[in-house]
């Protein structure tokens, strides 16, 4: 599934929100890249944004232990976007056609607590508002893997993927979403809210089943903006 651009169309442009870089403590690598490559092979621009805040805590992508170190959330996300990236907080919705989060344990643990309080966490500020006005200028937010349990905390009562996990299905139920189940390169639409979720790594996925669910949201949400 891929946007077909029409003669005469106007380049459209997406905010894609990263949480750092790499899986454990940032945004996931491969589902970033691969958002970003599918917006510019369907025709659109983007631009990066990132919470300027520090992260969670930092991990050893090689042991999965904790390190003793304090690393900036949009200092880590520049390296992924190559340093052309803008805080979170001048993210302005009148100046994009749509929003999107890659996933990774950063989406949960940096734009929101998720991973260390469930239904109970808290969304940073940056985050919430970005999504609010995205959603109150009825523009597209997609989000990939763990990322839909931030929307699930600031909409609610919205319809939404994180693949087939039980436990963070009904966790997300409990704030009052309606869980689809889906497989790779699977996408659910949120036509209310124009929310658009695909698994990614909650599944056990290969690198191009990613590059399936990035091309596909990416692709619904410039049809839908």
């Amino acid at each position: 599934m891929k946007y077909k651009i029409k003669k005469g169309d106007k380049m459209k442009n997406i905010a894609v929100v990263l949480a750092g870089n790499g899986v454990y403590d940032g945004a996931e690598i491969h589902e970033a890249t691969l958002t970003l490559l599918a917006i510019a092979q369907q025709g659109a621009a983007y631009q990066c944004f990132a919470p300027d805040v520090d992260q969670a805590h930092v991990v050893n992508h090689i042991s999965g232990e904790e390190m003793p170190e304090t690393r900036n959330v949009l200092v880590e996300a520049a390296r992924i976007a190559r340093g052309n990236i803008k805080a979170l907080s001048e993210y302005n919705a009148a100046d994009y056609d749509a929003i999107i989060f890659p996933g990774g344990f950063g989406a949960a643990k940096n734009l929101c607590t998720f991973a260390f309080d469930g239904p109970d966490c808290k969304v940073n500020p940056d985050v919430e508002k970005a999504i609010k006005a995205t959603v109150d200028a009825k523009k597209p937010v997609g989000a990939l893997c763990i990322s839909p349990a931030i929307i699930a905390k600031v909409l609610g009562d919205v319809t939404l993927t994180i693949g087939q996990d039980k436990g963070t299905a009904d966790a997300l139920e409990s704030l009052g979403v309606t869980h689809i189940n889906t497989t790779h390169g699977e996408i659910v639409v949120d036509e209310k809210y124009k929310v658009i979720t695909t698994p990614c790594y909650m599944l056990d996925a290969t690198i191009t089943q990613i590059a399936d669910g990035a091309s596909n949201v990416v692709a619904k949400m410039l049809e839908m903006a």
